[in-house]
């Protein structure tokens, strides 16, 4: 097969292992920087140029896009899946789980256990939502956030208070969320295909 790999740096450890195990399976792989891609929408003969290279008959693509670049990242590979390239990711998957809030929802709506979460968009709505997670102490997280980053614990309500207040007069969008103190700053990560959980790893948190 030809597998293209959309990942901006080919010397990345996980970009480097897919290559090198995709080449010991016989397949032939293209890394490509999705950055540097530019697209011909169309529906009568969709394609995608890059560096001055028309790519075309590949069989699979497998996105390792990074956070700061999903907007244009997913919008090559719904280009690839429009030229009948199979994801091993779909676009729509990766919007949906780097929206924080969109995931929890489409959790929520498929009864998958999860902590107590709030959002509001005003600050008079600040009391009522710590009072919907269960009060002080409470986990807040923008939105935007990745690996850790935008994460803040208040243990007092007067803490949180402030610290919502400040996310919002700043616009940003955050979650507020119960404190689940048992789970120890760790949680578990499942790989699922299909139905089927298939591997799980333990994130631990750092102390603080």
């Amino acid at each position: 097969m030809k597998v293209a790999i959309l990942s901006r740096n080919k010397h990345l450890y996980s970009t480097h292992r897919l290559m090198e195990e995709s080449v010991n399976r016989g397949h032939e792989v293209q890394v490509i920087d999705c950055l540097h891609c530019s697209m011909n929408i169309t529906s009568a003969d969709p394609g995608i140029h890059y560096h001055e290279e028309v790519l075309e008959n590949f069989d699979v693509v497998i996105p390792r896009i990074g956070a700061s670049v999903t907007f244009y990242g997913t919008a090559v590979l719904r280009q690839f899946e429009m030229m009948g390239v199979f994801p091993v990711n779909e676009s729509v998957a990766i919007t949906r789980s780097r929206d924080k809030l969109r995931s929890l929802q489409l959790l929520a709506r498929k009864g998958v256990g999860m902590p107590v979460t709030g959002f509001a968009n005003k600050p008079d709505n600040v009391p009522e939502l710590l009072d919907m997670v269960g009060g002080a102490p409470v986990v807040i997280k923008l939105l935007q956030g990745t690996q850790g980053i935008g994460v803040v614990l208040a243990e007092t309500r007067k803490a949180a208070e402030s610290v919502i207040e400040a996310f919002m007069g700043l616009k940003a969008d955050i979650l507020v969320q119960e404190f689940i103190k048992e789970a120890g700053g760790a949680d578990i990560r499942c790989f699922v295909i299909g139905d089927k959980v298939i591997a799980a790893m333990k994130r631990q948190g750092a102390e603080g």
